[in-house]
């Protein structure tokens, strides 16, 4: 049933909230803690993109493709595992269990906070004060707060591929819910969903072929970074094509996809597109609240995350920007902050990492060398730090870069909890300390922590 202009009787909240993504569900319960009453509304999945089909499936199937390798690799550490079976029925249903456990976590906490009414439908501004949701009943409601914050996420963008839409694709919504492993995957788009999906299917048994038309993988990395990336995906079997141009997709014969790329026709059984994200702002009624966005279709906000209306803010991956989970979430802080606190925090000026779940992990934060050219280069391979050579995981470096007055201003680490130790030079960043202190450090052994005494002592004089 279609919006109408038919008006409901209105229904006054202090707050409204579009969205139940990681960083509006606890901005919800914020406002609901501190004696406001809330409405926060989903037409989707509890928990937003995360929990149902970004980090949360994702890096559970990451850590059975793990398993699967490093059972192919038992011999190596003297182990007999016998032959290697991926039964992928078990695997997709190990990580529904989990999605299931996040989202069920997400209803407890709405249902328990005193003060949060979760309003399931469609909602979209009908001004700059009021939300119509429609709910799947057909039933619609009138919202209206002085206050509403939208985190209504992202979907999977569909590149213009001739043919791409009489053939069916999955996108990342649509992976979590295969059942049978695919023989061949294509999957267009070289970004960081993309070689993620790429490894572990390859890991858990399938052809994977990776298409990326621009000139390397993961672009926003520096050159080096890319290719070392690109040659550990070819090592495990991932045939990547950069610089190559999807012409157009077909359908060939039985469960068969023909996928024209360049002047190669690959016939393949599933099609993943992971060639980015676009808002989901189309069918919010934007313009009824006089909200801007930008051309992209990005909400437009200022530092402390507020629109182009005063008292509608907008926070996640609508904004644009660094799309991660730990991104929205520091939305949340910078909001119930300034909202709650009376506080004066913004988004800008913090260091923000990120990882891509590869495995070896690839962990960045800062700047990078084609940024800051400026910058001294302190690096190290992982073949030289002892905790590496002990697990046999040898793959990658620590990198990081230095200024002029001795502060860290960027790091990328490719090698076994990358994550983890990004967070070492995050905590350095932040508190401005110099790179001695962490070379001059003392950590417990034998740890990857420790190889940051030995990454700068090709500075000392």
């Amino acid at each position: 049933m279609p919006f109408t202009s038919q008006s409901a009787s209105i229904e006054w909240y202090d707050a409204v909230v579009l969205g139940t993504g990681q960083g509006g569900t606890p901005l919800a319960k914020a406002f609901a803690a501190a004696g406001r009453r809330v409405a926060i509304v989903e037409r989707g999945p509890l928990g937003g993109s995360c929990v149902n089909f970004g980090c949360t499936p994702t890096k559970t199937l990451v850590a059975s493709a793990r398993v699967a390798a490093l059972a192919r690799r038992a011999s190596d550490f003297g182990v007999d595992a016998g032959p290697v079976r991926v039964d992928f029925r078990a695997v997709q249903a190990r990580q529904r269990r989990v999605v299931e456990q996040f989202r069920d976590g997400v209803a407890a906490r709405l249902e328990d906070e005193v003060g949060v009414e979760l309003v399931r439908g469609h909602g979209r501004f009908v001004g700059p004060d009021a939300v119509e949701v429609l709910g799947a009943d057909g039933r619609h409601r009138r919202l209206s707060a002085p206050l509403h914050f939208i985190d209504t996420g992202t979907r999977a963008v569909r590149p213009p591929i001739p043919g791409l839409d009489e053939v069916d694709v999955l996108d990342p919504r649509q992976v979590v819910a295969l059942d049978a492993l695919p023989t061949h995957l294509v999957v267009i788009g070289g970004g960081y969903v993309g070689v993620e999906y790429a490894q572990l299917f390859r890991r858990f048994g399938a052809r994977v072929t990776l298409v990326e038309a621009g000139p390397r993988l993961l672009a926003h990395e520096d050159a080096d970074v890319s290719a070392a990336l690109t040659n550990l995906l070819r090592e495990e079997g991932v045939e990547v094509l950069p610089g190559a141009r999807v012409a157009r997709v077909e359908r060939g014969g039985p469960g068969e996809l023909r996928v024209h790329v360049d002047d190669r026709v690959l016939s393949a059984s599933h099609l993943l597109l992971a060639a980015g994200r676009r808002p989901n702002t189309d069918d919010l009624g934007l313009k009824a609240a006089g909200v801007e966005t930008d051309a992209r279709g990005f909400v437009r906000v200022d530092g402390r995350l507020q629109t182009s209306v005063p008292g509608v803010y907008a926070l996640g991956d609508v904004v644009g920007g660094p799309a991660f989970t730990h991104v929205a979430y520091d939305h949340y802080r910078v909001l119930c902050t300034n909202l709650l606190e009376g506080g004066d925090a913004t988004i800008h000026g913090r260091p923000v990492p990120y990882v891509v779940f590869t495995d070896p992990e690839l962990g960045r934060i800062g700047l990078t060398k084609h940024q800051a050219p400026w910058a001294r280069v302190a690096r190290l391979p992982m073949k030289s730090v002892a905790r590496a050579i002990e697990s046999d995981e040898t793959r990658g470096f620590i990198e990081a870069l230095v200024g002029p007055d001795d502060r860290v201003v960027g790091a990328t680490v490719l090698g076994p909890y990358a994550g983890e130790l990004l967070a070492v030079f995050e905590v350095a960043m932040m508190a401005g300390l110099p790179y001695t202190a962490l070379r001059d450090g003392v950590f417990a052994h034998p740890t990857f922590a420790e190889a940051l005494n030995n990454l700068f002592q090709a500075f000392r004089s």
